[in-house]
């Protein structure tokens, strides 16, 4: 994609700024942010909104206030204490459909391992994944890889779906608004030609008109030839609907985190204790300079293909790294604090309604793995157990989302 200027960027979102809402969401609420920043798009969901998800509870407005004052500082740092995964040992109820793998499901220790001098760079990333707590799963399968390009269009071709990043803004939803300003579109990292601040987000994200999942960098981009790249710029509603169509579900976060983990126990990295074992990349993570120089050591600049790197012990690709994924859970930082009163929580479905303290009238999913931007200069969250957090209704380059059933 061809570089903006920081300033032209500035300029941009300053002047449509009331079509384009431009909302920086952090994965955690600190002073530099975090590497899955993202602008809210323009769209009819409001503050307090379901995710369009007949299956689900609202976040009503009056939960929202409610909790608006609960306590949301950090847990106090005792020490971390994981305790061996119990795996099921019940075999598959069935055969694995096609492109899915078996995960037996069990107790596990659920929560993020002491990253190795990362914690203060990678922007307090355990912040809101402690207390480590006990969880139970039941097994279920889930998709080898993340939902590719190829099968997003054979799901579009099937049902003629159109993705919110599709979607024309109504004019009854912006007021005033000029209409050329009521554009489709989406967020895409912008890389700045330069080193820059990194207290600045708007500095490697600008929103792109005729940015979506067919044209990921914008309108003069294209998938073609890229059927095996995970698709992306995804809102929480386009994943469901594909999921729906496949006959599949959406993971919930403990699922999640169960399967990634591949029965290892307490390690911060999905494939275990060192970041390059042996010397050998294991992600596509960003290398060079963030967020200006990607210098491709791991054999990739931006979004790889699926299935490039080592699977996990459960067979999984891409479960760090690339492009992040949607949970069914919403979002609340002291969620885990919940669960560990509970003693073992069996099958947890997430908090009923979502909270974000730096944004509470906003209605957020988990989102978990990191992306092809995380690194150690400025966002750790390829690391196992921590957390990242979504509007429902956004997508970007660096997000898609896999399956389970």
């Amino acid at each position: 994609m061809k570089k903006r200027s920081v300033s032209t960027n500035k300029k941009q979102i300053e002047t449509k700024h009331d079509l384009i809402r431009l909302v920086i969401v952090s994965v955690v609420v600190m002073a530099l942010g975090s590497c899955i920043a993202i602008y809210k798009r323009p769209t009819s969901v409001h503050a307090n909104a379901p995710a369009r998800n007949t299956n689900e509870a609202a976040a009503p407005a009056a939960a929202n206030t409610a909790i608006s004052d609960t306590k949301t500082s950090a847990p106090e740092m005792k020490e971390v204490v994981f305790e061996p995964t119990v795996t099921n040992t019940a075999a598959a109820p069935a055969k694995s459909p096609q492109g899915m793998v078996w995960i037996a499901g069990g107790e596990f220790s659920m929560g993020a391992q002491d990253p190795p001098d990362m914690d203060d760079v990678g922007m307090k990333a355990t912040i809101d994944s402690r207390p480590v707590h006990r969880v139970y799963v039941d097994g279920f399968f889930m998709d080898k890889t993340d939902v590719t390009n190829a099968e997003f269009e054979r799901f579009v071709k099937a049902t003629g779906y159109v993705t919110v990043a599709e979607r024309k803004p109504r004019a009854e939803d912006y007021p005033g608004v000029s209409p050329e300003n009521l554009v489709a579109g989406s967020v895409v990292f912008a890389p700045p030609d330069h080193p820059v601040p990194l207290d600045d987000y708007l500095q490697w994200w600008t929103y792109v008109h005729g940015a979506n999942w067919r044209h990921p960098l914008g309108p003069n981009s294209s998938i073609v030839g890229k059927g095996n790249y995970p698709v992306v710029h995804i809102a929480y509603e386009d994943a469901q609907a594909y999921a729906k169509w496949a006959g599949r579900r959406l993971p919930t976060e403990a699922e999640w985190e169960f399967a990634a983990r591949g029965g290892l126990s307490g390690k911060p990295y999905i494939w275990g204790d060192e970041f390059r074992p042996h010397g050998k990349w294991m992600a596509n993570t960003h290398q060079g300079h963030f967020p200006d120089n990607d210098t491709g050591e791991d054999g990739y600049t931006g979004i790889a293909p699926v299935a490039q790197f080592p699977a996990n012990r459960y067979g999984l690709y891409d479960m760090a790294g690339n492009v992040w994924q949607w949970t069914s859970d919403w979002y609340r930082p002291d969620y885990y604090r919940q669960l560990k009163v509970t003693g073992v929580a069996r099958n947890p479905q997430g908090p009923d309604s979502a909270f974000d303290p730096s944004e509470p009238g906003h209605a957020k999913k988990v989102q978990r793995g990191g992306s092809f931007l995380c690194t150690d200069q400025y966002c750790s969250r390829y690391m196992v157990g921590t957390r990242g957090k979504g509007d429902v209704d956004t997508g970007t380059n660096h997000l898609g989302f896999r399956c389970v059933r």
